[in-house]
């Protein structure tokens, strides 16, 4: 069964990363979990659990709106 657009849940985690100077993996070891499950949230190809979403948000000090929508972000200067 294939996802729709809205099952899809868009995220920064990527720009987040790369703003701070952070790996996947630092950022694995950081939330507990594998880094190749960074990669896969940053491409959409897994949704996280709440918990994880609000740990990823807090690990970066932002809200997790800041982080994840279930809309396309705007592109940065639009």
């Amino acid at each position: 069964m294939g996802e729709t657009t809205t099952d899809v849940v868009h995220n920064r985690i990527a720009m987040l990363r790369a703003e701070r100077g952070v790996s996947r993996r630092e950022l694995a070891e950081a939330l507990g979990v594998h880094y190749q499950t960074v990669g896969y949230l940053e491409r959409g190809e897994y949704s996280p659990s709440l918990y994880l979403a609000l740990r990823i948000a807090e690990y970066f000090g932002v809200a997790v709106e800041v982080v994840f929508s279930t809309r396309p972000f705007k592109r940065l200067g639009e």
